[in-house]
């Protein structure tokens, strides 16, 4: 079988791939791994979204945190980063959270978080893993009173609402706002926390019924929203995904404003204010290459990991960033949580509208953003990897970016799961860099093949 555990924890469709006697597991080697060095009796925060399989894997895996003698401290229907923040804040040993994020309803997900509310290593999920596909393991299962037992944590939504209020100066008064909760985790966050602070809001999708989660709403799907923004006359649209940790945002003209725009308005508004470490962001290779020729204009820096929040995450603990994050818009303020917080992004950006006195799509001009094309190109797997290494290929690559110069971009990513090299290219002419995309990816078939 493959790896079990997946960019970001282990997912499946809900009582088929992920079954309860695989919660069940998780729940219990989980607990074993990251407690095993306490000298106490270990507690870990269990919270979940709106998913309807989300009550039975929730009592599976408690059931097996209970078995390895842990207390599983249960914060109900939160957002992703409020497990993250509340694990660190209440002193617990570890997080998981139940979602399968932006994914259909019949999917669901755990992740696991650490003691300090950071996602777990590599290492240490091959670790769980390892030994629950090992029967022979040699662990020991506690019996009598050493067995852990459930704790329900009732306020627990109402303490990351607190939490998000302290991350800001001021109020929201004065501003209209339109959100979008996807039927998920958000849906007594985000209109607690924002009518808390003085806003005006117009909320749709925040009647979770276990199965309209993500469906045609929230950030994969904000078409009601840019209308409702437009129809109610708010200043911004906010739309969340089915956890929570990402945001995508809708301007007063109704316009998407996506992770990238987010990136380039965080970095010019913190660096006014004196407190954008280093003056740099972090983000992804899939990045706009617009985002980099805002951040030259602004005269900020611009770091580029391998796609996943976690490289993100992993290069900003590394050299010290404050902020980083993704098209997708999953943004990290470090400074403030551990993890992509859709919430926290939506208050620092309705922040930055307040504060300059501008409109978003104002805001969002900063950075234009150029057309992108994507070209597969169908290859022996075996050769996937080896585009480079052929003269042909290079001689092409290094042609079309000497003929961009500096205002477009080659990129290009071997598939992880099938025999293909995409092939994306940036540029200002649309019609022009699809040409020169399926030359590329031509050329790459006949040589790798």
């Amino acid at each position: 079988m493959g790896r079990l555990f997946g960019t970001d924890g282990v997912r499946g469709i809900a009582n088929e791939e992920l079954s309860p006697s695989l919660a069940f597991n998780l729940g219990r080697i989980g607990a074993y791994v990251l407690t095993e060095e306490t000298h106490h009796r270990p507690k870990i925060a269990v919270g979940k979204d709106t998913r309807i399989s989300g009550d039975m894997l929730e009592a599976a895996l408690i059931a097996g945190i209970c078995s390895m003698g842990a207390e599983a401290v249960c914060l109900g229907v939160v957002p992703t980063p409020a497990v993250a923040y509340l694990t660190r804040h209440m002193g617990l040993d570890a997080g998981v959270v139940i979602s399968a994020s932006h994914n259909p309803y019949e999917y669901n997900g755990i992740k696991f978080f650490n003691g300090e509310g950071y996602k777990l290593s590599d290492q240490l999920e091959d670790r769980i893993e390892s030994l629950l596909l090992n029967p022979e393991n040699g662990i020991e299962y506690p019996t009598g009173a050493k067995i852990g037992k459930r704790v329900d944590i009732d306020n627990a939504v109402y303490d990351y609402v607190d939490f998000l209020k302290s991350t800001i100066d001021g109020s929201l008064r004065g501003l209209k706002i339109a959100v979008d909760c996807a039927n998920g985790a958000s849906y007594i966050a985000a209109p607690s926390v924002l009518t808390d602070l003085g806003a005006e809001i117009v909320v749709i999708n925040n009647n979770p019924d276990g199965q309209n989660i993500n469906v045609k709403c929230g950030s994969t799907h904000p078409e009601g929203l840019q209308k409702l923004v437009v129809d109610s006359g708010a200043h911004i649209g906010l739309a969340f995904d089915g956890d929570a940790d990402r945001l995508i945002s809708v301007d007063n003209k109704g316009n998407i404003v996506n992770g990238d725009h987010m990136l380039a308005i965080f970095a010019k508004y913190f660096k006014g204010k004196g407190i954008l470490k280093k003056d740099t962001i972090v983000s992804t290779v899939m990045s706009n290459i617009g985002l980099d020729i805002a951040m030259k204009q602004e005269q900020c820096n611009l770091v580029k990991t391998k796609v996943g929040d976690r490289y993100v995450l992993e290069e900003m603990i590394a050299k010290g960033y404050c902020i980083g994050g993704e098209q997708s818009g999953h943004i990290i303020f470090l400074d403030h949580n551990t993890t992509g917080d859709g919430l926290l992004t939506a208050l620092q950006l309705l922040t930055a509208v307040k504060e300059s006195g501008e409109k978003l799509s104002d805001l969002a001009s900063i950075m234009k953003e150029l057309p992108q094309v994507l070209v597969n190109a169908k290859v022996k797997n075996e050769n996937k990897d080896k585009y480079l290494e052929d003269e042909a290929v290079a001689e092409m690559i290094a042609g079309l970016e000497k003929k961009m110069k500096g205002n477009g971009r080659v990129l290009i990513r071997p598939s992880g799961t099938e025999p293909l090299v995409r092939v994306m290219l940036e540029g200002a002419d649309e019609a022009e860099i699809r040409e020169d995309a399926v030359a590329l990816a031509r050329l790459i078939e006949e040589r790798m093949n």
